[in-house]
């Protein structure tokens, strides 16, 4: 259980990391400015791939935790 718990951790670290930056929008929020450049921009092809794999990886991640800590 803690081989998969530390594979999934890595395969996390790895594809967050390699998801595109979304910067220019937490600046924007910080400094008060408000363009709606991206506010509709939808997500495709591999910006898609990742972002789901990314939930899989991070919803997989809580439930091993979730059955470890029940053991």
């Amino acid at each position: 259980m803690e081989t998969a718990l530390l594979v999934i951790s890595i395969l996390l670290i790895i594809i967050v990391l390699l998801q595109s930056s979304k910067a220019e929008s937490a600046a924007q929020i910080l400094s008060g400015n408000s363009s709606d450049l991206f506010k509709h921009r939808k997500e495709r092809g591999s910006e898609l791939v990742i972002s789901r794999i990314t939930m899989v990886l991070g919803l997989a991640f809580f439930i091993i935790c979730l059955v470890q800590s029940f053991m």
